[in-house]
């Protein structure tokens, strides 16, 4: 299946630019109102179920310039004229899910679930073979959702919001008896399914859309050292994991010359060919359970002999989660499982796994190649690894935990010796082009400079840059801004200052401080006195967070982060059979006693946790001073929807707890907007922001995962406001909070 195809390429072969919107494919007439800011295109499946019944799955051709969407049988380049299957608006409302990997046709694709959160009719489905190219459409239907939003904000013609009423709808078949015997037709014709249109894909560009930075957003305690190098991949020991005795991390590290998409495809492939040309020991695996896009169960067979003459062949089962971080990083959990589908086998002695990770990510080059670091961590027992660090490694080279391990180089080789992976690139390069002289002209950047060495440490980061987000050049007449995210590019426009005042005169500094007595504000949660209370919560420092410096958009420099400007007051552990939105409202919210009523600002996180019962966990962070409405924070408190969306940065941290969880929920700062639903309540002295976690997919998976071990995790969260311009920086915290082993049990009963 083909990716988006580069905008220029298009602009070429048609003989136009969309500037004037008189290319071959339609002109101006395509798309209402002549905006065409942004072009993507390519091959995608199109899956539902029709008038009776029957699933089908379609090969389509979907084009999205600006905000408007068609979707057509063949390639409008390659055929002029021919009229779309299906066309509209993408509005302000549209939601897009990851379902993850599903098997449809014998083949495995990855899905894309779309739905109008105002109107449920409005929905349907499309897949890709690869995830890369699934977050690339989801980024795609971001930018054109940004560009509608930025549209009505500026007031729009009448045009204009009639075509946003006639939204796109990728829900059942169209209604005509001839069309569905048609589109069975060609549903023969694909065949086996992404094959098909793998052999359709379009050459891509190599240039990476997103950058590496050194470091991640949260400071963590481990301590790598080298210990080993076997085929020329490094093999490190977590020395500070190993003090605590509970078990020794242990990791392989190495560079691929390949894209972090494909690498990723290769490791989560079950194909027995392709696993034999690389993975020694566990090559023989086959699917047992699939949980979701996002969850599986695998069972193998590995025969031990060519480790050691007297081992008999063993077999294992075990899970795996895989996770696409904003970054870009590639995050697969694999855990010891057990499955009543499979007993123990005849022949065989059935073993436990290791529990493991891999983590990929992508590097940046200056010659433009696809590189990614891969690594590959795994859990061993103390006892065996200070005995073979005691024996100088001798018996190591000849133990299971070294066979997983040689994976890596395994795949280093296998990926270096087929040259279709070394230039095979899921990225792509997207120029953007306007029609409206209020619109900025942007375009991706190059390069946020190149990595000089891969060092093994970095991994830790996860990747890229917190929001994964494509550097930009925003230019006027006067001045060039390097911004960090097309999209952001059009949502600031509405709210941009001609000049932005110094951040840090956030809080009015003409009215005096209300002085704020913490005795007055209790929440469901204890305040913890010290580091050995449990269920309960404290405000650490800002230090153990890494923000934008000063300089940042000049060397990407990050700095440790100051006090929190906001305190926090109290916290509130409810639990619920349905979620709960709007808590400022309820009676027994803090907002509405007396003396929250005094307080000149309070910020009110509702983080929405999905579980049987639901769950929420309410922070409420005050000013003693009103808000500066010049601020970075009063534009974010008064601004639009889209504009927080775009701002609202969350910093997690576990800092105790199973590795396995650490790995999952990451160091790297996310734009909570972007990753899951977030609405927002301001009124009278307060703003609430409602964030759904159980609108995401992945995000219900790692919460999932969080839960299972929250009694015996510290996790620390740093909320903030991202800054885009030179102006804005440095950042800084607008609040933290510890929770200290919290049981779920404590939660508090919260009608609704």
């Amino acid at each position: 299946m083909a990716s988006p195809v580069p905008a220029t390429k298009k602009a070429g072969r048609e003989g136009g630019s969309s500037e004037s919107g008189s290319s071959e494919s339609g002109g101006s007439d395509r798309f209402a109102g002549g905006v065409g800011s942004f072009e993507y295109s390519g091959w995608v499946y199109h899956l539902g179920v029709n008038s009776i019944g029957h699933e089908y799955c379609h090969l389509r051709y979907l084009f999205i310039r600006g905000m408007y969407v068609e979707m057509y049988k063949r390639d409008p380049h390659e055929n002029p004229g021919i009229k779309p299957i299906r066309r509209g608006a993408v509005g302000p409302t549209l939601m897009i899910e990851d379902l993850g990997r599903r098997r449809v046709n014998h083949g495995d694709v990855y899905v894309l679930r779309f739905y109008n959160r105002l109107d449920e009719t409005k929905k349907g489905e499309i897949a890709c073979p690869t995830a890369g190219e699934a977050k690339q459409w989801m980024n795609a239907f971001d930018q054109a959702k940004q560009q509608a939003e930025y549209e009505l904000t500026k007031g729009g013609s009448a045009r204009t919001k009639l075509n946003l009423e006639t939204e796109i709808n990728l829900e059942g078949h169209r209604p005509r008896v001839r069309r569905y015997a048609h589109g069975l037709k060609r549903l023969i014709k694909i065949g086996q399914g992404p094959e098909k249109l793998l052999r359709q894909a379009s050459n891509l560009g190599a240039t990476e859309l997103y950058y590496d930075t050194d470091g991640a957003d949260a400071i963590e305690p481990h301590e790598w050292k080298c210990v080993r190098t076997i085929n020329g991949v490094r093999i490190f020991e977590d020395v500070a994991e190993a003090k605590s005795a509970k078990g020794v991390l242990v990791k392989a590290v190495c560079v691929v010359e390949a894209s972090a998409d494909t690498v990723f495809e290769v490791v989560l492939s079950l194909d027995r060919r392709q696993r034999y040309e690389w993975d020694a020991l566990t090559g023989d695996l086959e699917l047992v359970d699939s949980l979701d896009g996002h969850y599986d169960v695998v069972y193998g067979t590995f025969d031990p002999r060519h480790l050691t003459w007297w081992q008999s062949k063993k077999d294992f089962v075990f899970s795996r989660q895989w996770f696409h971080g904003q970054d870009g990083t590639y995050t697969i959990l694999q855990f010891p499982a057990v499955h009543k589908k499979l007993p123990p086998k005849s022949g065989y002695r059935r073993t436990k796994i290791y529990p493991s990770t891999w983590e990929i990510r992508n590097l940046h080059t200056s010659s433009g190649s696809p590189k990614c670091l891969v690594a590959q961590m795994l859990e061993i027992h103390c006892k065996s690894w200070f005995k073979w660090k005691k024996n100088n490694f001798i018996e190591f080279e000849k133990t299971i935990p070294v066979g997983l391990l040689s994976q890596v180089a395994g795949l280093k080789e296998y990926v270096g010796a087929t040259p279709a992976f070394t230039f095979e690139s899921s990225t792509v390069t997207v120029h953007s082009n306007t029609s409206d002289v209020s619109t900025p002209s942007v375009e991706f950047d190059g390069e946020e400079g190149s990595d000089q060495f891969y060092d093994a440490i970095t991994v830790e980061s996860s990747s890229s840059e917190d929001e994964s987000d494509n550097e930009v050049e925003l230019v006027n007449k006067d001045k060039k801004f390097k911004l960090k995210n097309v999209s952001w590019a059009i949502a600031s426009l509405a709210l941009r200052r001609d000049s932005a005042p110094d951040v840090g005169r956030e809080l009015n500094p003409s009215v005096p401080r209300v002085m704020l007595n913490p005795s007055n504000f209790h929440g469901t949660m204890q305040q913890g006195k010290d580091e050995n209370d449990t269920n309960c919560w404290t405000s650490p420092e800002g230090s153990g967070f890494m923000i934008r410096g000063k300089t940042y958009l000049k060397d990407y420099t990050k700095v440790k982060g100051g006090d929190p400007l906001l305190k926090l007051i109290a916290v509130d552990w409810y639990k619920m059979e349905n979620s709960i939105s709007k808590v400022a409202l309820h009676p027994k919210c803090l907002a509405q006693s007396e003396a929250g009523k005094n307080i000149p600002f309070i910020l009110i996180i509702n983080l929405m946790v999905p579980a049987k019962p639901n769950y929420s966990l309410v922070l409420y962070y005050v000013a003693d001073r009103p808000v500066n409405k010049d601020s970075l924070l009063g534009k974010f408190v008064d601004g639009t929807d889209m504009y927080r969306d775009s701002r609202f940065k969350l910093i997690p941290s576990i800092t105790e707890g199973y590795w396995m969880v650490k790995r999952a929920v990451g160091t790297k700062a996310c734009l909570l907007g972007k990753a899951v639903t977030c609405k927002y309540l301001r009124q009278d002295n307060f703003l609430e922001i409602d964030v759904d976690i159980g609108s995401s997919s992945v995000a219900r998976s790692i919460i999932g995962l969080v839960l299972g071990y929250v009694t015996s995790l510290v996790v620390d969260l740093a909320i903030l406001i991202e800054a885009k311009e030179e102006a804005e920086l440095p950042e800084y915290i607008l609040g933290t909070v510890r929770l200290n082993r919290v049981r779920l049990d404590s939660a508090t009963p919260l009608d609704a």
